[in-house]
């Protein structure tokens, strides 16, 4: 290389170099964003449709309310008629059964406030089941459906939390339960049953986890107690398999939404195996055109729920079940990282997932208010 040549290529990099100093009284570089605060605006400009209010009236079979003084069912009425919600059907977590006097929730106290309002035929109720007393479980719950319950409510702590007197783990298919899904068998009344949680949730906190963020915001959500989460939704399928007079609703769709054609498989093999969807629009709306097949497949299987209750929060739903919007921001960043696209479902399969379902399912509900 000559000395020409040389001396010609470093007047041609000088400015470039000095162009990529910053200046030394230029402010200091803003430090980079967290992943908890990166929120990037797309450019994409794409229609959007608010739905404040459902296209039919429908049916939550999954809300938490265990208030029913006049005051709390006067708000919920106001809350209920703004967006389209005919009943209310409360699912108690965990520990309410029976008349507990002075022992945290009681059933038949929150059916007793309902029974004595004005508009009674808005709410029903749920119950638990006592697995601190196996032998007297079936016989719990046997008097709370007398009282009213229209439906049972299990949710993950068994499974996972709950021990019988030996301090042994009971899970979901324990035999011993057998007589309480046959109590719910014999009156007809549905078991809603939520089992484990995200798969992600179970699976190492690394960079591949889709949940890495969701880990990192509430560290307690890993904690499973050593169980798997193929023993603990193995448990729950066993249990669907071996009561099949039993009707049972898989809350959170059983947690198999990422695997649609697993879950198809298994509800083509149980017929009593129903879903609803609660707090996983997420997971349905990156797949929207599989989903809407599924569900059109099994429009008679899939029902209406919310779980966390926040006015605010329907719109996003009826909007995910009832536009063909894309891009939609999902409702929680930490349930993931993605867009979702709505539904975009048929009014035959709304009708039947709105209300028709629960209906059907729940006998005994009001039928005032819903079209044909």
């Amino acid at each position: 290389m000559t000395k020409a040549f040389s001396a010609a290529l470093l007047l041609l990099l000088v400015p470039f170099i000095f162009s990529q100093q910053r200046p030394a009284n230029a402010p200091p570089a803003p430090p980079a964003p967290t992943i908890e605060e990166y929120e990037p605006r797309a450019m994409l400009v794409v229609p959007k449709h608010e739905v404040p209010r459902a296209k039919y009236p429908f049916i939550d079979i999954h809300t938490h309310q265990r208030d029913s003084s006049p005051a709390a069912l006067d708000k919920l009425i106001a809350d209920m008629d703004r967006m389209n919600m005919k009943i209310m059907l409360s699912s108690p977590v965990a520990g309410s059964y029976g008349n507990r006097s002075g022992r945290g929730e009681s059933t038949q106290k929150y059916i007793d406030g309902i029974r004595k309002y004005s508009n009674a035929a808005r709410f029903a109720s749920m119950t638990n089941v006592n697995f601190s007393d196996l032998e007297g479980a079936a016989k719990q719950l046997e008097e709370d459906i007398k009282y009213g319950a229209m439906g049972v409510k299990v949710w993950k702590n068994l499974g996972i939390n709950e021990k019988d007197k030996d301090g042994k783990r009971i899970p979901a298919d324990d035999p011993r339960l057998k007589p309480v899904w046959d109590v719910a068998a014999k009156y007809k009344v549905p078991v809603m049953i939520h089992t484990a949680d995200p798969k992600p949730l179970f699976d190492p906190m690394d960079k591949f986890n889709e949940r890495w963020l969701e880990l990192k915001i509430q560290s307690g959500r890993a904690n499973h107690g050593g169980v798997s989460w193929d023993q603990l939704i193995g448990e729950q399928h066993n249990l669907v398999r071996t009561n099949p007079k039993t009707t049972f609703i898989l809350a959170h769709m059983g947690w198999m939404a990422h695997d649609l054609g697993t879950l198809g498989k298994l509800m083509d093999e149980m017929p009593n195996m129903n879903v609803e969807f609660a707090a996983i629009l997420g997971e349905l709306g990156r797949q929207p055109r599989a989903v809407k097949r599924f569900f059109t497949k099994y429009q008679d299987r899939v029902l209406f729920g919310k779980d966390r209750y926040d006015p605010e929060e329907y719109p996003f739903y009826f909007r995910m079940l009832e536009t063909d919007d894309e891009w939609v921001d999902n409702i929680r960043k930490y349930h993931g990282l993605w867009h979702l696209y709505a539904l975009d479902l048929p009014d035959a399969v709304l009708k039947k997932i709105y209300y028709k379902n629960a209906l059907r399912m729940f006998p005994s509900l009001s039928t005032d208010g819903f079209p044909d």
